[in-house]
């Protein structure tokens, strides 16, 4: 029978109960357990898909095209698997579930309220992943415990506990002790009141996860026990970490793993095996060499909203024991008399994804420096058609070519609304979203990257490679490597004169992990690396002439 574990976080947002809750299903599933995750968000948004990235961070899309919250992300590049669709439940998907089976006459004329109704849907949706064969489902609850937005799924986790056999169900509840520097001590009772206020809805942690800045004492952890009517053992510290893929090897260090089992009632399992992430961990944490990214966007005050993007890097870079030091850099502050200055000593170059016109000039501005001076460049969804619309203007000559999504007029539509957007009015789920194969040509560099002619990758747009123009891209130097072998959709671009230039329609990022980094992040190192060499010896080889 499946066990389920609810994460519940008190005193503050934003303590990591995402990256808690992957640690510990990473140690289970070392443990030979197959894990998965699911997050449970209050906002009454459907999904994030319409959402402001400064509003929520990046929006995660899945191999299904779901759009979903971004510790999904987390989740999948922890545990090296997929989640769907059902793996991220908002209140509104909740209540327009219920709404809809109203409206169906469903309920027979039965007044329609948030007990039994509402709840009954939330647990419905928190089983329902125990259909696939999961042996511990792991069940975030956003938000922080006493906003009322939270309280139908705290109150439908309190139904859980009694209607679930004893040992099938446990809450792990993540809160803050925080550490006040006049006082020179840690504090718990922000603590205590987390504690106490889920108890008066019903709901009694049974390991409570303290995210600390200064270690805890056995004292302190014996104080929290005490008045949190928890076993001493069920304290656990989690200290700041210098990475989040520390953390996993924190929690097995406190024995959460071991807690959480035995508090499940399974009283057998095998030692955690651990061995490629900690390899992993020690070429993140001891790399040989290090290269300067400039990442090029428009949400540059909030690293969340390429939170992907960060982490792809991060696995990148442990694969070529290398650091990546990424240089954040607002489109909207790049013009051509400061583009120069504002890239140079960079070793490679990465135009991020986005929508609309904001910092769009400062994005071709950048592609063009990147092409014109052989620096390893990277674009990606909209970085790609930035690169269609530099190379369009300032190689074939086409100086009013753009996309339609910014200039509709535009005599040269080089990127397009594809076809079969143009009738779409809807904004919610309603793009080219999930994964969609790609063929590969030959002998190109996204061959070498790939090493196969057909691949599949994650998609989040609505707009698209013109075809009209591929010909005359394609004479002057700018190839179609990749399409889909479909709809003929141009997915990849690179010009194969140029030491390293790439660019993808898809999201790559959303699929790199710790134990698969994406092979693209790894090769765009690679050319990084090569290029900061071949600066060094380039300035090597001119100091004696210039002597």
């Amino acid at each position: 029978m499946t066990k389920y574990i609810f994460v519940t976080g008190g005193v503050t947002s934003s303590l990591g109960k995402g990256i808690i809750s992957a640690s510990l299903a990473k140690l289970l599933q070392a443990r030979g357990f197959k894990v998965t995750i699911q997050k449970f968000d209050p906002y009454i948004n459907v999904d994030p898909g319409t959402l402001n990235p400064y509003e929520h961070g990046e929006c995660y899309v899945t191999e299904d095209g779901a759009e979903t919250d971004l510790d999904l992300g987390h989740y999948e590049r922890f545990l090296n698997i997929y989640t769907t669709q059902a793996n991220n439940v908002t209140t509104g998907r909740i209540y327009q579930s219920v709404i809809n089976k109203e409206r169906e006459g469903a309920y027979l004329g039965k007044t329609v309220q948030v007990i039994p109704h509402i709840t009954d849907e939330i647990k419905r949706r928190m089983q329902l992943l125990s259909t696939s064969g999961y042996d511990i489902i792991i069940t975030e609850i956003g938000g922080t415990v006493g906003d009322i937005e939270s309280l139908p799924f705290i109150e439908a986790v309190r139904q859980l506990q009694w209607e679930l056999p004893d040992g099938d169900c446990l809450v792990v509840h993540l809160t803050l002790v925080p550490y006040l520097k006049a006082a020179k001590e840690l504090k718990t009772k922000p603590t205590q009141h987390s504690v106490k206020m889920m108890s008066e809805n019903g709901v009694h942690p049974d390991i409570i996860v303290c995210r600390t800045e200064q270690p805890l004492s056995k004292e302190l952890k014996n104080k929290i026990a005490l008045f949190c009517n928890v076993k001493p053992d069920s304290v656990i510290e989690a200290a700041d970490a210098k990475s989040i893929y520390e953390v996993p090897l924190l929690m097995q260090q406190e024995q959460l793993d071991v807690i959480v089992l035995k508090k499940l009632n399974i009283t057998w399992f095998p030692e955690p095996d651990m061995s490629v992430w900690k390899k992993f961990l020690d070429k993140l944490m001891h790399p040989t060499s290090k290269v300067t990214i400039g990442l090029i966007g428009k949400y540059m005050e909030l690293q969340d909203a390429y939170k992907s993007i960060l982490e792809a890097f991060i696995h990148s870079g442990a694969v070529n024991e290398c650091k990546v030091e990424i240089q954040s850099i607002h489109s909207e502050f790049i013009t051509s008399d400061t583009v120069a200055d504002q890239l140079n000593g960079l070793d490679g170059l990465l135009v991020a994804p986005g929508f609309g016109h904001r910092g769009i000039d400062g994005k071709i501005l950048a592609v063009q420096y990147a092409r014109e001076n052989g620096l390893p460049f990277f674009g990606i969804c909209l970085g790609m058609q930035m690169s269609v619309i530099e190379f369009s203007r300032n190689v074939l000559g086409l100086k009013s070519a753009h996309s339609t999504e910014m200039n509709p007029e535009t005599p040269d539509p080089v990127i397009d609304l594809m076809e079969a957007q143009k009738t779409i009015t809807s904004k919610g789920g309603t793009m080219r979203l999930g994964a969609y194969p790609c063929k590969i040509e030959p002998g190109t560099l996204a061959h070498q990257i790939y090493g196969s002619e057909m691949i599949s990758e994650r998609h989040r747009h609505r707009w698209e490679f013109n075809n009209k123009y591929l010909a005359s891209m394609e004479a002057a130097g700018l190839k179609a490597s990749g399409v889909n072998p479909e709809t003929n959709l141009v997915e990849i671009v690179e010009i194969p004169s140029h030491p390293f230039f790439i660019g993808v329609q898809y999201h790559p990022e959303l699929k790199s992990t710790v134990e698969n980094p994406h092979p693209i992040f790894v090769h765009f190192i690679k050319a990084a690396l090569a290029y900061r060499h071949s600066r060094s010896e380039g300035s090597r080889a001119l100091a004696p002439e210039m002597a």
